[in-house]
């Protein structure tokens, strides 16, 4: 009989962990709604002889990322603020973990390295909204899997 996975080993998505750290300063990112972080391999196309398809290989890899957070900090905006008054390019960490204690998958935490802001938001409102949110699109340069999820089955 097959292995099938049981709904329990399903992880809540509100029981995420998210931790910022910029210039030795460690920050509880609470305020975070979402967050996805894509590692796109890049590769070049290789003509084989004999073939009439051309092989593919891949040469290195990119990290990208987009995340929503509630719009009730700053740290974020300080980091747009320095780089348009003197130029430095402040670059940080980002520590997400996803945990679910009803599940026995156990944890997975994520340490995405050397993270950069491709802009952002710097004022808004909505009189019509309920609360304010925001979004970030950053890249990385490294990441690490210090935890990883126990396989099922």
């Amino acid at each position: 009989m097959a292995q099938v996975m049981n709904a329990k080993d399903t992880i809540i998505a509100s029981m995420a962990e998210c931790y910022v750290t910029i210039d030795n300063h460690r920050y509880n990112f609470m305020q975070a709604i979402n967050l996805e972080a894509k590692m796109e391999k890049t590769k070049v196309e290789v003509p084989i002889l004999g073939k009439t398809g051309k092989g593919n290989k891949s040469t290195g890899w990119k990290g990208t990322g987009t995340a929503k957070f509630h719009y009730n900090s700053s740290v974020f905006r300080k980091l747009l603020y320095e780089f348009k008054e003197n130029g430095e390019d402040m670059y940080f960490d980002i520590q997400i973990s996803n945990e679910d204690p009803t599940s026995s998958v156990g944890r997975q935490t994520i340490i995405l390295k050397d993270c950069n802001l491709n802009g952002g938001v710097l004022a808004k409102f909505d009189a019509s909204a309920v609360y304010l949110e925001e979004e970030y699109d950053f890249t990385f340069e490294d990441w690490e899997m210090p935890d990883k999820f126990t396989e099922l089955g």
